[in-house]
């Protein structure tokens, strides 16, 4: 005669297959440190992966803030396709807009939160400026690679979940020659947690993105992305 197992141990067992089926195989993680030329670590800094191939991350919807009369992140960094909010925070009203070639686009005076996110569907880099603020400059890195994050103010990223096997990496920052991407060769991702530092070529000094005083940053910042896309 079979006799049923207690309520306790069949849950145990139903939550134990779920967490085996869950968990990703061979997952791998990366931790890595991002310095400029003159070994400082470098914040604000874009990495980015192309890898094994499989069902990367879905774009979700991703938060370009506007807190004290600066754009929060500096950076953003988003995958082709992905709808981007911008609410404003301060009590003041901003106008931002963007030139740029890869995604031009304007949302007019306002407070609180646009009704309606941009999405961002073009891969390269979106200089964002504010209409009445003219200091303000924030920037948008649109790439098509899976998996990516931004430098911290000790120029870390962490990195976790991620397929094992053979990966390209790409960077960028601000202030990289032309605003273009650098590519930092290939890395080899097991499931044990792999430490790696890079360095980017900067051009001029690592003077922060987000400059406090009142002079026409977005101007310049814009200039460099047309150019390079050009």
């Amino acid at each position: 005669m079979n006799q049923l197992l207690p309520l306790p141990v069949v849950w145990s067992l139903l939550l134990s297959c779920a967490a085996l089926f869950s968990a990703p195989l061979g997952a791998a993680s990366l931790q890595a440190e991002l310095l400029d030329s003159q070994g400082r670590p470098l914040a604000n800094a874009v990495l980015s992966l192309r890898g094994p191939s499989g069902p990367p991350p879905a774009p979700e919807l991703s938060l370009m803030d506007q807190r004290a009369k600066q754009f929060a992140p500096n950076v953003l960094v988003v995958r082709s396709g992905t709808a981007v909010s911008f609410p404003n925070s301060d009590n003041i009203r901003h106008h931002v807009y963007s030139f740029s070639p890869a995604k031009r686009f304007e949302l007019r005076l306002y407070q609180g939160t646009p009704s309606e996110p941009v999405t961002f569907e073009t891969p390269g880099v979106v200089v964002l400026g504010c209409n009445i603020h003219d200091w303000m400059v924030g920037y948008i890195y649109v790439t098509d690679d899976p998996w990516f994050a931004v430098s911290d103010e000790q120029g870390r990223i962490n990195l976790a979940q991620l397929p094992a096997g053979k990966y390209s990496v790409s960077l960028w920052h601000p202030q990289a020659p032309d605003m273009l991407p650098q590519a930092a060769g290939e890395l080899q991702l097991s499931e044990a947690a792999v430490q790696q530092r890079f360095t980017l070529a900067m051009q001029g000094a690592n003077q922060p993105t987000a400059p406090s005083a009142p002079v026409s940053a977005f101007g310049e910042a814009f200039k460099k992305a047309r150019d390079a896309a050009q």
